[in-house]
């Protein structure tokens, strides 16, 4: 299904997305305080802010009378989960989410908090002015974990809940040179790796021939080869850990479609399987 844009948020978005910034602000403050119980909070964080917006939170964000936010789209099911608004609210309002910011640096190496760093600041990430490159590195490290185990959450369901989330990856900054370059170098390479392993899943088949166009330099690149070498050995990398077969299949069958193009890559015992 195409994306289809949201009503534009109006009269009380702002207050609404405040006060559920508040929300998640206590949350990871109860999850600093109780190191027993931070796991639990985190994932319960995570899990709050994948869920799809309701028709009441719905009524409150887009009343018409005011343009408090941008629109969003809802992703490729037709679902509008709340990290998507609250992604489009801390871009535009960047002040905003600096203390959530400044809870999950206290809470980095903890399950999930990658997680929800991915889900709330995939945007702000490719927006925001950074000057300090070893903060630069280390929000785009946690980018690529995050987006990393919140692809696979998909993978182990079947299901494309954070499809916006790839799309938005691969569309608005992988083929988009100016927010790519936002990041450092080695934090490029590590993405177009990520997207890579999932561009499959996500059914972005269509689309690989301009993102191997836009893949960056690797410094190995002399022993590996190029781009769709690099490709290849992601792709060859993750069915070796696919353990859900109809994922397992999906994967096979899409590589089949890359057949005159890029298959010629794979190394003869994966495409024995495809025939």
């Amino acid at each position: 299904m195409e994306k289809t844009s949201s009503p534009t948020p109006g009269t009380g978005s702002s207050a609404y997305l405040n006060a559920l910034t508040l929300e998640i602000e206590k949350k990871l403050q109860r999850a600093l305080a109780s190191p027993t119980q931070r796991r639990n909070l985190l994932q319960e964080l995570f899990a709050d802010n994948a869920l799809e917006v309701d028709d009441r939170a719905r009524g409150i964000i887009f009343s018409r009378e005011e343009d408090a936010i941008s629109p969003v789209e809802d992703d490729a099911d037709g679902q509008l989960c709340f990290f998507n608004l609250l992604a489009d609210y801390y871009v535009r309002v960047p002040d905003s989410g600096k203390q959530i910011l400044h809870l999950i640096l206290q809470l980095w190496s903890q399950s999930f908090a990658s997680h929800i760093f991915f889900l709330l600041f995939h945007k702000w990430l490719f927006e925001a002015q950074l000057d300090n490159i070893e903060v630069l590195l280390r929000f785009s490290s946690a980018l690529v974990q995050g987006a990393t185990n919140v692809f696979w959450i998909d993978i182990q369901t079947n299901a494309r809940r954070f499809q916006s989330l790839f799309q938005y990856l691969l569309d608005e900054v992988a083929l988009a040179p100016k927010r790519l370059n936002k990041i450092p170098v080695q934090a490029q390479r590590e993405l177009f790796l990520l997207l890579s392993r999932f561009t499959l899943f996500y059914n972005s088949v269509d689309k690989h021939e301009s993102f191997l166009k836009q893949f960056p330099v690797f410094l190995n690149a002399f022993l590996v080869g190029g781009p769709a070498d690099f490709f290849v050995i992601e792709v060859a990398d993750q069915l070796q850990k696919l353990k859900v077969e109809p994922v397992l299949l999906h994967y096979l069958s899409h590589i089949k479609v890359l057949q005159g193009g890029i298959i010629h890559h794979f190394p003869k015992s994966k495409c024995l399987t495809l025939n």
